[in-house]
């Protein structure tokens, strides 16, 4: 009797907490060797939800949540570009909430509606990785804006991410069209594309090829080129002097989620002070007032050489500009897995 009573009490245990435990599908285009990290941090704070996260790049994390839209399979979309999260708003998948710490969101980090539809992370923008071993081996110069990628030196050397699979890629074509405007911005595409080598479908591989010695020249993003810098790779990074185009890692709860409180406690943590915390250790500018700090291999100034943006008008155009660009360039794409 005893023995079956202690069985019964245990099973009971066993089923309230499996009755109470939450989980929640987060879709992430965070680096892998960045969100595993953050994780650890939501999950010592809430180890009674258990979040299973889908990474990919940006543009496939966005084709596929579009997919899904009238079956929605993610909870939470999380550090993945504001400019996703726009073009998912205008097909009304965004759940609007203002986190516990919304206040202390910077304003132009987040979106204007009240409550916000999503709530923006930190900034990652442009940066080419130059290897400098390379370059010398084949007489190249150090390029410091991009004009100079486009001159006929530099042929064959270059790599840079697929727009359409890449935020980093999309940032870069949407800032040169705002730069030079859309006539000499395709120009500048044009003349580009005769120094690129492959189009890769991550944001991180141009420069991680760069630091490799595959190619000389990656176009990448910050990040990346910080941390391979810190990690010994012989490059240089160069922020081109016309300006570099930008986006949000930010993050929002999917519409229709059937784990709306466990969404929500997500996105207060991931928009709160002890996450930001932790994106401020990779990135320099980060959403939440006052966290914001030096990173090695990125200058104080970084944040004035970002271009003005605007999310909205990439969002709207964004089908338009991936159309135009892959009758283009696609040709010179790396296969898709």
């Amino acid at each position: 009797m005893v023995t079956s009573r202690w069985v019964v009490l245990a099973a009971s245990a066993l089923l309230a907490t499996s009755l109470s435990a939450k989980s929640l599908t987060v879709y992430t285009a965070l680096e892998a060797d960045q969100y595993p990290v953050y994780l650890k941090g939501f999950q010592k704070a809430h180890p009674d939800i258990d979040v299973k996260v889908v990474r990919d790049s940006t543009g496939i994390v966005t084709a596929k949540l579009l997919a899904e839209r009238n079956n929605p399979q993610a909870d939470v979309v999380w550090g993945t570009a504001a400019t996703s999260l726009v073009l998912l708003e205008q097909y009304d998948m965004l759940h609007p909430y203002a986190p516990k710490e919304i206040n202390n969101i910077l304003p132009k980090f987040k979106d204007t509606k009240t409550p916000p539809a999503w709530v923006g992370n930190d900034v990652w923008g442009s940066a080419v990785c130059f290897n400098e071993v390379e370059a010398k081996k084949h007489g190249l110069p150090l390029p410091t804006s991009w004009e100079d990628l486009a001159k006929p030196i530099y042929k064959g050397h270059v790599v840079m991410p697929n727009p359409a699979s890449s935020g980093t890629g999309f940032l870069d074509v949407t800032a040169w069209l705002r730069i030079f405007g859309e006539e000499k911005g395709w120009d500048y595409m044009d003349r580009l594309h005769e120094n690129i080598a492959q189009y890769t479908h991550s944001g991180s591989k141009p420069c991680k090829m760069a630091a490799a010695g595959e190619f000389a020249i990656g176009i990448s993003f910050e990040y990346r080129a910080a941390k391979s810098k810190s990690a010994g790779a012989p490059i240089a990074i160069v922020y081109p002097k016309e300006g570099l185009g930008w986006d949000l890692e930010a993050t929002a709860i999917i519409k229709g989620t059937k784990n709306l409180d466990a969404a929500k406690t997500f996105v207060d943590w991931a928009t709160g002070k002890d996450a930001n915390a932790l994106y401020a250790d990779n990135f320099a500018v980060v959403a939440y007032k006052g966290m914001s700090k030096k990173v090695e291999h990125i200058p104080d100034n970084y944040e004035s050489m970002l271009i003005k943006n605007d999310f909205a008008w990439s969002a709207k155009n964004r089908e338009a500009i991936l159309k135009e660009w892959s009758k283009r360039y696609e040709s010179k794409s790396e296969p898709k897995k």
